[in-house]
């Protein structure tokens, strides 16, 4: 099993055995994740990636969730709930995230902060929000639910609302990103 799906695979259920995969597979979180990193690993004409890339379109349609094939995305990557999970393809993800439902992470087309997001290291991102332009979210950040995001978020944060007010805190994502493999 390859390191980043064992990371995801601790993030699910918590040991990263068979017992854990066969019990994680009925998470569609875990399965829709699962299929974006063998998608990822094999070359786009093989017959394996032929075989992943299908299963992840119906998986896309089935969970709706749009994670594009070949976004950058650190190991330990976590998805609440499923349904209207929207990531752009250029967004950068960091390790050991959490996503939950209706969620959009995506690019401005012009202006200073055109391109898109780049997350750090133990991000929750919470229900409703949306996270625009070529921003720098911190490690440590706890978004919360139903934020708009286009400004540069610091380490140790939570975000809150629309326009978003930042809050310095240094247990931000402490009981909020769980099961972490060291």
């Amino acid at each position: 099993m390859g390191q980043l799906i064992k990371h995801d695979l601790y993030r699910y259920a918590g040991a990263t055995g068979t017992k854990a995969f066969l019990k994680s597979w009925f998470e569609p979180g875990f399965r829709y994740t699962y299929i974006l990193r063998k998608v990822n690993s094999y070359k786009r004409n093989s017959f394996l990636g032929i075989i992943y890339r299908v299963f992840l379109r119906r998986y896309s349609h089935r969970y709706g969730i749009q994670i594009p094939q070949g976004i950058q995305i650190g190991k330990g990557f976590f998805i609440g709930h499923f349904g209207n999970i929207i990531i752009n393809e250029n967004a950068v993800i960091g390790e050991n995230c959490n996503v939950a439902p209706g969620i959009t992470i995506g690019q401005t087309n012009r202006g200073k902060k055109k391109g898109c997001p780049q997350l750090g290291n133990y991000v929750w991102v919470g229900t409703g929000s949306v996270l625009v332009g070529n921003i720098k979210v911190g490690n440590n950040v706890l978004i919360a639910p139903l934020s708009y995001v286009n400004i540069d978020v610091p380490d140790n944060s939570v975000v809150i609302g629309n326009p978003c007010k930042i809050i310095p805190n240094e247990n931000a994502t402490t009981d909020y990103i769980n099961k972490v493999l060291k």
